[in-house]
């Protein structure tokens, strides 16, 4: 049986209905796993739990919206996976939010609260909540969707490369506490990708060309090129890695 095969496992993946989450779902029930469709809006995530289960079989996918802002809607989103799929066993905190491009000095103090409170704590409290039932199994993967701007330096998305730092460092710190228990927490860490999130600096002239000439691909990406990525930490040809950030991002050198 491959290292990749997840069939009968169960994995929740946050900001899923477009862009890098969406691409992670699919393939992941490519590959076995039943999937747990989450963003924002509930019609959205019907759409694509649809997709999924029309491709992949009903009952494959289902759909169940929760704001990354809202801790009693995570919990609620816990709860519904627990309730029609038994189980967790993989988490993939992919949702985020960067409301501010610019400068660091012009960041408002409740767009720098939104950043850190989307980016860094939603993820502490979704793991929190799955994190117990993992450890007691003694199985379970964590996937926190970082960014390459976790590890550089940026003057416009400063305040976001900050809380994908501290999602790095949350990983690290939570790989050495859960490890004993056969749990295990990385980070993916993609450069520059075609998504709708991504959308002010892939569209913007000059700054896509700086982007296709810094990196040996030439191009930035395509939100299935990180897919692959998700997969691997999800499943059993990751299960010696820990605590790490997978860079996806077409060769920058940091």
């Amino acid at each position: 049986m491959s290292q990749f095969n997840l069939t009968g496992r169960i994995a929740i993946v946050t900001g899923s209905s477009r862009g890098i989450g969406k691409a992670s779902a699919f393939e992941l029930a490519e590959h076995g796993a039943k999937v747990v469709i989450s963003s924002r809006r509930q019609d959205a995530c019907d759409e694509v739990a649809a997709e999924i289960n029309g491709k992949y079989g009903e009952g494959t996918a289902i759909a169940v919206a929760a704001n990354i802002s809202d801790k009693s809607g995570l919990q609620h989103l816990v709860d519904e996976t627990r309730r029609v799929f038994g189980q967790i066993d993989v988490l993939v905190c992919n949702a985020a939010s960067n409301p501010y491009y610019g400068p660091q000095g012009g960041i408002s103090d409740e767009q720098l609260r939104k950043i850190l409170d989307n980016n860094i704590v939603s993820n502490h409290w979704l793991i929190s909540m799955v994190a117990p039932e993992m450890r007691a199994r003694g199985s379970g993967s964590i996937i926190i969707v970082s960014s390459i701007g976790g590890l550089r330096g940026s003057t416009t998305i400063g305040a976001y490369c900050i809380s994908k730092a501290a999602d790095m460092q949350l990983a690290r710190n939570l790989a050495h506490e859960f490890g004993p228990d056969n749990v295990r927490v990385n980070c993916i860490a993609p450069g520059l990708i075609r998504t709708d999130f991504a959308r002010a600096l892939w569209e913007d002239p000059e700054r896509i060309r700086q982007s296709n000439e810094s990196v040996p691909l030439r191009r930035i990406g395509e939100p299935h090129e990180i897919a692959g990525g998700v997969v691997f930490l999800a499943s059993d040809a990751s299960t010696f890695m820990t605590g790490q950030s997978l860079v996806i991002d077409g060769g920058v050198t940091i």
